[in-house]
């Protein structure tokens, strides 16, 4: 499976021609379009960061297309905009109060 990441600091985000191009391929309107829509392994987003490669980047995004095992149950972690692909995993926090 691919999935689309950003690798730099800023956000995950598509430049115009991406939108357009993603729009065209989906059926959806550009003027309705927010990135956080799009489910990060949709074919027509792998296709159109495939196709346009660095023509889909904004100044705040440098995206990058990851390839995992099909089956795997995962998640994008992100910290200050720089992500990655991770496989889910059960976490524990401590929930107790100190006296």
């Amino acid at each position: 499976m691919k999935v689309v990441i950003n690798t730099c600091f800023g956000c995950f985000s598509l430049s115009e021609a991406a939108i357009q191009r993603f729009c065209d391929l989906d059926g959806c309107s550009p003027t309705d379009f927010w990135a956080g829509m799009v489910e990060r392994n949709d074919p027509n987003l792998v296709k159109v960061v495939q196709e346009l490669g660095v023509d889909a980047e904004t100044p705040y995004s440098e995206l990058k297309i990851v390839e995992i095992p099909d089956g795997i149950k995962w998640h994008i972690h992100e910290y200050d905009g720089v992500e990655h692909v991770a496989e889910d995993h059960r976490t524990w926090y401590g929930d107790e109060v100190s006296p």
